[in-house]
Protein backbone atom coordinates (compact mmCIF):
# COMPACT_ATOMS: atom_id res chain seq x y z
CA UNK A 1 0.00 0.00 0.00
CA UNK A 2 1.39 3.76 -0.71
CA UNK A 3 2.24 5.53 1.92
CA UNK A 4 -0.42 9.08 2.09
CA UNK A 5 1.57 12.42 2.53
CA UNK A 6 -0.99 14.79 2.91
CA UNK A 7 -2.96 16.75 -0.04
CA UNK A 8 -1.60 16.44 -3.34
CA UNK A 9 -1.41 20.05 -5.34
CA UNK A 10 -3.53 20.41 -8.35
CA UNK A 11 -4.39 23.12 -10.35
CA UNK A 12 -8.07 25.20 -10.29
CA UNK A 13 -8.86 23.19 -13.70
CA UNK A 14 -7.81 19.53 -12.43
CA UNK A 15 -10.01 20.55 -9.29
CA UNK A 16 -13.37 21.77 -11.10
CA UNK A 17 -14.63 18.79 -11.87
CA UNK A 18 -13.05 15.45 -11.29
CA UNK A 19 -13.64 11.79 -10.58
CA UNK A 20 -13.72 11.14 -6.86
CA UNK A 21 -13.06 8.01 -5.30
CA UNK A 22 -14.60 7.54 -1.98
CA UNK A 23 -12.32 6.67 0.87
CA UNK A 24 -11.89 3.76 3.00
CA UNK A 25 -13.56 5.60 5.98
CA UNK A 26 -16.78 6.98 3.81
CA UNK A 27 -19.12 3.98 2.33
CA UNK A 28 -22.27 5.16 1.36
CA UNK A 29 -24.77 4.83 4.40
CA UNK A 30 -28.68 3.47 3.81
CA UNK A 31 -31.34 6.34 3.85
CA UNK A 32 -34.09 6.43 7.12
CA UNK A 33 -37.51 6.15 6.35
CA UNK A 34 -39.54 8.63 4.83
CA UNK A 35 -41.53 10.66 7.76
CA UNK A 36 -43.73 11.95 5.29
CA UNK A 37 -45.80 10.30 1.91
CA UNK A 38 -44.15 11.08 -1.46
CA UNK A 39 -43.69 13.37 -3.65
CA UNK A 40 -42.30 14.80 -0.26
CA UNK A 41 -43.12 18.44 -0.35
CA UNK A 42 -43.30 20.74 2.43
CA UNK A 43 -45.22 24.43 1.66
CA UNK A 44 -44.19 27.58 3.05
CA UNK A 45 -47.52 28.36 4.46
CA UNK A 46 -46.95 24.56 6.12
CA UNK A 47 -44.37 26.75 8.13
CA UNK A 48 -46.45 29.24 8.98
CA UNK A 49 -44.71 31.79 6.45
CA UNK A 50 -46.93 34.56 5.12
CA UNK A 51 -47.40 34.85 1.63
CA UNK A 52 -44.89 37.29 0.40
CA UNK A 53 -45.41 40.59 -1.20
CA UNK A 54 -43.97 40.97 -3.97
CA UNK A 55 -40.79 38.94 -3.54
CA UNK A 56 -39.57 36.31 -1.30
CA UNK A 57 -36.32 36.31 0.31
CA UNK A 58 -34.25 33.57 1.83
CA UNK A 59 -31.12 32.68 4.05
CA UNK A 60 -28.58 29.86 2.64
CA UNK A 61 -25.68 28.65 4.54
CA UNK A 62 -23.97 25.45 4.64
CA UNK A 63 -21.30 23.61 6.43
CA UNK A 64 -22.04 25.78 9.41
CA UNK A 65 -22.07 23.87 12.39
CA UNK A 66 -19.00 25.61 15.05
CA UNK A 67 -17.17 22.31 16.34
CA UNK A 68 -13.69 23.52 17.79
CA UNK A 69 -14.28 26.96 17.46
CA UNK A 70 -17.43 28.40 17.62
CA UNK A 71 -16.53 31.61 16.56
CA UNK A 72 -16.86 31.91 12.74
CA UNK A 73 -20.42 30.32 13.82
CA UNK A 74 -21.61 32.93 16.17
CA UNK A 75 -20.42 35.77 13.67
CA UNK A 76 -22.46 34.32 10.82
CA UNK A 77 -25.43 34.16 13.35
CA UNK A 78 -25.34 37.57 14.63
CA UNK A 79 -25.00 38.78 10.83
CA UNK A 80 -28.36 36.69 9.70
CA UNK A 81 -29.94 38.02 12.73
CA UNK A 82 -28.81 41.78 11.84
CA UNK A 83 -30.02 41.35 8.14
CA UNK A 84 -33.63 40.21 9.95
CA UNK A 85 -34.02 43.08 12.17
CA UNK A 86 -32.66 45.82 9.42
CA UNK A 87 -33.31 44.12 6.42
CA UNK A 88 -33.15 46.08 2.75
CA UNK A 89 -35.43 47.30 0.67
CA UNK A 90 -36.81 43.67 -0.56
CA UNK A 91 -37.91 43.03 3.47
CA UNK A 92 -36.48 40.16 5.56
CA UNK A 93 -35.73 36.63 5.07
CA UNK A 94 -38.49 34.66 5.47
CA UNK A 95 -36.65 31.15 6.68
CA UNK A 96 -32.80 29.68 6.74
CA UNK A 97 -31.72 26.98 4.54
CA UNK A 98 -28.87 24.82 5.36
CA UNK A 99 -27.89 22.82 2.40
CA UNK A 100 -25.89 20.15 4.29
CA UNK A 101 -23.35 19.72 7.43
CA UNK A 102 -25.37 21.31 10.14
CA UNK A 103 -23.43 19.00 12.58
CA UNK A 104 -19.88 18.06 13.27
CA UNK A 105 -18.17 15.87 13.24
CA UNK A 106 -20.68 13.11 12.54
CA UNK A 107 -24.09 14.19 13.24
CA UNK A 108 -25.04 13.67 17.32
CA UNK A 109 -27.41 14.36 18.89
CA UNK A 110 -25.94 15.90 21.30
CA UNK A 111 -24.37 18.37 19.12
CA UNK A 112 -27.56 19.82 17.98
CA UNK A 113 -27.77 22.12 21.02
CA UNK A 114 -24.48 23.84 21.11
CA UNK A 115 -24.39 23.64 16.59
CA UNK A 116 -27.61 24.74 16.04
CA UNK A 117 -30.58 25.63 18.20
CA UNK A 118 -27.81 27.81 20.54
CA UNK A 119 -25.90 29.80 17.96
CA UNK A 120 -29.34 30.54 16.34
CA UNK A 121 -31.48 31.45 19.36
CA UNK A 122 -32.29 34.88 17.87
CA UNK A 123 -32.88 33.85 14.62
CA UNK A 124 -36.71 34.08 15.13
CA UNK A 125 -37.76 32.00 11.43
CA UNK A 126 -38.12 28.70 10.71
CA UNK A 127 -34.30 26.66 9.50
CA UNK A 128 -34.48 24.11 7.14
CA UNK A 129 -31.85 21.90 5.90
CA UNK A 130 -30.48 18.77 3.23
CA UNK A 131 -28.39 16.19 5.41
CA UNK A 132 -24.31 16.44 4.12
CA UNK A 133 -22.07 14.16 5.01
CA UNK A 134 -20.76 14.57 7.96
CA UNK A 135 -25.08 14.74 9.20
CA UNK A 136 -25.16 11.13 7.60
CA UNK A 137 -21.95 9.79 8.65
CA UNK A 138 -22.34 7.42 12.24
CA UNK A 139 -18.63 6.43 12.45
CA UNK A 140 -18.83 7.79 15.87
CA UNK A 141 -21.34 5.55 16.88
CA UNK A 142 -22.22 2.82 14.44
CA UNK A 143 -25.21 1.03 16.53
CA UNK A 144 -27.08 4.50 16.15
CA UNK A 145 -28.46 4.37 12.28
CA UNK A 146 -27.16 7.32 9.90
CA UNK A 147 -29.27 10.42 10.05
CA UNK A 148 -31.04 9.31 12.92
CA UNK A 149 -30.65 12.96 14.67
CA UNK A 150 -31.30 14.57 11.71
CA UNK A 151 -34.64 12.96 11.06
CA UNK A 152 -35.10 13.37 14.93
CA UNK A 153 -34.72 16.99 14.38
CA UNK A 154 -35.76 18.20 11.10
CA UNK A 155 -37.99 15.58 10.13
CA UNK A 156 -40.24 15.19 13.02
CA UNK A 157 -43.95 13.55 12.24
CA UNK A 158 -44.84 16.64 14.89
CA UNK A 159 -43.24 19.58 16.45
CA UNK A 160 -41.78 19.21 19.72
CA UNK A 161 -39.11 20.51 21.60
CA UNK A 162 -36.50 18.19 21.74
CA UNK A 163 -34.33 18.12 24.63
CA UNK A 164 -30.78 19.56 23.09
CA UNK A 165 -33.26 23.09 22.28
CA UNK A 166 -35.08 23.88 25.49
CA UNK A 167 -33.28 26.78 26.46
CA UNK A 168 -33.76 28.23 23.09
CA UNK A 169 -37.40 27.40 22.73
CA UNK A 170 -37.19 26.64 18.85
CA UNK A 171 -39.40 23.13 17.70
CA UNK A 172 -38.60 20.47 15.36
CA UNK A 173 -38.80 20.92 11.99
CA UNK A 174 -41.24 18.33 9.86
CA UNK A 175 -39.54 17.84 6.58
CA UNK A 176 -40.94 15.00 5.15
CA UNK A 177 -37.90 13.37 4.31
CA UNK A 178 -33.91 13.68 4.07
CA UNK A 179 -34.98 14.71 0.55
CA UNK A 180 -37.69 16.92 -0.29
CA UNK A 181 -39.18 19.67 -1.98
CA UNK A 182 -39.81 23.12 -0.45
CA UNK A 183 -42.73 24.74 -2.35
CA UNK A 184 -43.83 28.55 -2.60
CA UNK A 185 -45.64 30.60 -4.93
CA UNK A 186 -42.62 32.36 -6.33
CA UNK A 187 -40.08 29.58 -5.94
CA UNK A 188 -39.53 25.62 -5.63
CA UNK A 189 -36.40 24.61 -4.02
CA UNK A 190 -36.07 20.93 -4.63
CA UNK A 191 -33.08 19.49 -2.32
CA UNK A 192 -30.90 15.91 -2.54
CA UNK A 193 -29.28 14.02 -0.11
CA UNK A 194 -26.09 12.97 -1.99
CA UNK A 195 -24.57 10.49 1.33
CA UNK A 196 -21.62 10.27 2.73
CA UNK A 197 -18.93 9.22 0.37
CA UNK A 198 -16.56 11.54 -1.25
CA UNK A 199 -17.95 13.19 -4.61
CA UNK A 200 -21.67 12.58 -3.63
CA UNK A 201 -24.04 9.30 -4.12
CA UNK A 202 -27.70 9.25 -5.17
CA UNK A 203 -29.34 5.98 -5.88
CA UNK A 204 -31.54 5.55 -8.68
CA UNK A 205 -35.13 5.98 -6.88
CA UNK A 206 -33.57 9.84 -5.64
CA UNK A 207 -32.48 10.36 -9.35
CA UNK A 208 -35.79 9.73 -10.60
CA UNK A 209 -37.43 11.26 -8.18
CA UNK A 210 -35.16 14.72 -8.52
CA UNK A 211 -36.20 14.52 -12.53
CA UNK A 212 -39.64 14.24 -11.68
CA UNK A 213 -39.95 17.01 -9.23
CA UNK A 214 -38.20 19.22 -11.67
CA UNK A 215 -40.74 18.27 -14.55
CA UNK A 216 -43.66 19.00 -12.01
CA UNK A 217 -42.38 22.22 -10.44
CA UNK A 218 -44.76 25.41 -11.87
CA UNK A 219 -43.07 26.61 -14.88
CA UNK A 220 -44.31 30.59 -14.17
CA UNK A 221 -41.69 30.25 -10.69
CA UNK A 222 -37.97 30.15 -9.99
CA UNK A 223 -36.72 26.45 -9.70
CA UNK A 224 -33.62 26.36 -7.52
CA UNK A 225 -31.53 22.78 -7.03
CA UNK A 226 -29.96 22.06 -3.56
CA UNK A 227 -27.13 19.30 -3.02
CA UNK A 228 -24.36 18.94 -0.83
CA UNK A 229 -21.66 17.78 -2.67
CA UNK A 230 -21.26 20.46 -5.60
CA UNK A 231 -20.56 19.75 -8.84
CA UNK A 232 -17.96 22.15 -9.84
CA UNK A 233 -15.49 23.79 -7.28
CA UNK A 234 -11.92 24.70 -7.71
CA UNK A 235 -10.74 24.34 -3.72
CA UNK A 236 -7.54 22.93 -2.80
CA UNK A 237 -9.25 20.12 -0.78
CA UNK A 238 -12.28 18.59 -2.65
CA UNK A 239 -12.76 19.70 -5.92
CA UNK A 240 -16.00 19.17 -7.73
CA UNK A 241 -17.42 16.20 -8.35
CA UNK A 242 -18.00 15.02 -12.02
CA UNK A 243 -20.36 12.06 -10.68
CA UNK A 244 -22.71 15.33 -9.41
CA UNK A 245 -22.65 16.94 -12.13
CA UNK A 246 -23.91 14.09 -14.39
CA UNK A 247 -26.63 13.44 -11.85
CA UNK A 248 -28.29 16.85 -12.94
CA UNK A 249 -27.37 16.78 -16.51
CA UNK A 250 -29.17 13.32 -16.59
CA UNK A 251 -32.64 14.67 -14.51
CA UNK A 252 -32.69 18.04 -16.56
CA UNK A 253 -32.53 15.85 -19.83
CA UNK A 254 -35.12 13.43 -18.51
CA UNK A 255 -37.55 15.95 -17.32
CA UNK A 256 -36.85 18.78 -20.41
CA UNK A 257 -36.12 21.33 -17.86
CA UNK A 258 -33.37 23.16 -15.98
CA UNK A 259 -33.46 25.03 -12.93
CA UNK A 260 -32.54 28.48 -12.75
CA UNK A 261 -29.90 27.91 -9.98
CA UNK A 262 -27.86 24.81 -8.50
CA UNK A 263 -26.83 25.50 -5.17
CA UNK A 264 -24.02 23.53 -2.99
CA UNK A 265 -22.01 23.11 0.17
CA UNK A 266 -18.95 20.59 1.30
CA UNK A 267 -15.81 22.92 0.35
CA UNK A 268 -15.67 25.52 2.82
CA UNK A 269 -15.63 28.75 0.96
CA UNK A 270 -17.95 30.63 -1.35
CA UNK A 271 -17.74 30.21 -5.55
CA UNK A 272 -19.99 31.15 -8.35
CA UNK A 273 -19.62 29.56 -11.67
CA UNK A 274 -21.95 30.57 -14.99
CA UNK A 275 -22.73 27.26 -17.31
CA UNK A 276 -24.10 28.19 -21.15
CA UNK A 277 -27.24 25.91 -21.23
CA UNK A 278 -28.29 26.59 -24.84
CA UNK A 279 -29.61 30.09 -24.26
CA UNK A 280 -29.71 29.81 -20.72
CA UNK A 281 -26.87 30.90 -18.07
CA UNK A 282 -26.92 28.59 -15.03
CA UNK A 283 -25.36 29.68 -12.13
CA UNK A 284 -23.82 27.17 -9.98
CA UNK A 285 -22.79 28.59 -6.65
CA UNK A 286 -20.89 27.12 -3.46
CA UNK A 287 -21.79 28.17 -0.02
CA UNK A 288 -20.03 26.09 2.09
CA UNK A 289 -18.41 28.55 4.40
CA UNK A 290 -21.08 29.24 6.49
CA UNK A 291 -19.54 28.81 10.29
CA UNK A 292 -17.09 25.83 10.05
CA UNK A 293 -13.76 27.23 11.68
CA UNK A 294 -11.30 25.34 8.69
CA UNK A 295 -11.90 27.24 5.36
CA UNK A 296 -10.81 26.03 1.98
CA UNK A 297 -8.54 28.23 0.00
CA UNK A 298 -8.13 28.19 -3.88
CA UNK A 299 -6.13 26.06 -6.18
CA UNK A 300 -3.56 27.56 -8.48
CA UNK A 301 -4.32 29.37 -11.07
CA UNK A 302 -8.01 30.20 -9.53
CA UNK A 303 -8.96 33.64 -11.30
CA UNK A 304 -12.33 35.24 -12.23
CA UNK A 305 -13.42 34.50 -16.02
CA UNK A 306 -11.08 31.06 -15.63
CA UNK A 307 -13.33 28.45 -17.89
CA UNK A 308 -12.99 25.30 -15.99
CA UNK A 309 -15.06 23.08 -19.00
CA UNK A 310 -16.02 24.09 -22.62
CA UNK A 311 -18.92 25.85 -21.47
CA UNK A 312 -18.37 26.69 -17.90
CA UNK A 313 -16.10 29.02 -15.97
CA UNK A 314 -15.44 30.70 -12.67
CA UNK A 315 -17.07 33.65 -11.75
CA UNK A 316 -16.26 35.42 -8.16
CA UNK A 317 -15.30 33.42 -4.79
CA UNK A 318 -14.32 33.88 -0.90
CA UNK A 319 -11.91 31.88 0.70
CA UNK A 320 -10.79 33.78 3.42
CA UNK A 321 -13.99 34.95 5.07
CA UNK A 322 -17.30 33.34 6.12
CA UNK A 323 -20.72 34.54 5.41
CA UNK A 324 -24.23 33.54 4.27
CA UNK A 325 -25.94 33.93 0.61
CA UNK A 326 -29.51 36.30 0.47
CA UNK A 327 -31.63 36.23 -2.67
CA UNK A 328 -34.62 38.09 -3.59
CA UNK A 329 -36.91 35.65 -5.13
CA UNK A 330 -39.53 37.71 -7.88
CA UNK A 331 -41.91 37.13 -10.70
CA UNK A 332 -39.38 37.94 -12.99
CA UNK A 333 -36.02 37.73 -11.60
CA UNK A 334 -33.95 36.44 -8.74
CA UNK A 335 -31.22 38.76 -6.99
CA UNK A 336 -27.97 37.04 -5.25
CA UNK A 337 -26.31 38.30 -2.82
CA UNK A 338 -23.09 37.23 -1.18
CA UNK A 339 -22.42 38.47 2.62
CA UNK A 340 -19.08 38.04 3.93
CA UNK A 341 -18.06 38.33 7.52
CA UNK A 342 -14.74 38.17 8.70
CA UNK A 343 -14.26 35.84 12.24
CA UNK A 344 -14.30 39.34 14.31
CA UNK A 345 -17.55 39.69 13.31
CA UNK A 346 -17.32 42.65 10.31
CA UNK A 347 -19.67 42.42 7.95
CA UNK A 348 -18.90 43.21 4.37
CA UNK A 349 -22.53 43.11 2.36
CA UNK A 350 -22.52 42.55 -1.61
CA UNK A 351 -19.60 40.83 -1.58
CA UNK A 352 -20.58 39.11 -4.99
CA UNK A 353 -23.72 39.98 -6.34
CA UNK A 354 -26.10 38.02 -9.59
CA UNK A 355 -28.91 38.48 -11.45
CA UNK A 356 -30.75 35.57 -12.91
CA UNK A 357 -33.44 36.39 -15.09
CA UNK A 358 -36.25 33.92 -14.85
Amino acid sequence: MARRYGIVAASALEQAQREQAPLENQAFRPLPAPTGSAPFRLATSELEIPPADGARVLHFIGDCGGVLDPDPQNSVAAALVADLDSPPAAGAAALLYIVGDVVYFNGDESQYGPQLYEPYARYNRPIVAIPGNHDGDNSDNPSVPSLSAFVENFCSTTPHLDPQAEETNRDTMTLPNVYWTLSDPLVTIVGLYTNVPAGGVVEPNQAAWLAGELKAAPSDAALIVTLHHPPYSCDVMHGGSAGMGRLLDQAFATAERQPHLVLSGHVHNYQRFTRSLGAQQLPYVVIGNGGYHNLHEMASGAVAGLAVTNDTKLESWCDDQWGYLRLEIGAGAINGEFVAVANDGTVTPRSDTFTITI
